[in-house]
């Protein structure tokens, strides 16, 4: 999907245990037209933009990973409470920018 005049992205930069949590379930975004190879390729020295589509994508995959408890089965690991946060940074910025 290509943006529009009227679509508004979300800089957000992200970096150290935050990316390499992001990174590990990149493949989940794998139908997400190439999401998932910005997300693998991103070094988290500048802002990474991304359209309501790629937080929509986001957002679900990190809810499906931060409630499975194959893949998170201790709640107070550090890379589960770090993507906890990352999850509810990302939701807070979708909601304020795009009112949903």
């Amino acid at each position: 999907m290509k943006p529009r005049k009227n679509d508004i992205p979300i800089k957000v930069k992200i970096s150290g245990i935050q990316l390499e949590e992001l990174q590990r379930h990149s493949w989940h975004m794998i139908e997400a037209f190439g999401l998932d190879t910005r997300v693998e390729n991103y070094k988290g020295i500048r802002p990474i933009s991304f359209y309501s589509w790629d937080l929509d994508c986001i957002l679900d995959v990190l809810d499906m990973v931060l409630n499975d408890e194959k893949e998170y089965p201790d709640k107070k690991d550090e890379g589960y409470i770090k993507l906890q946060e990352l999850y509810t940074h990302l939701k807070n910025e979708y909601k304020n920018t795009y009112g949903r």
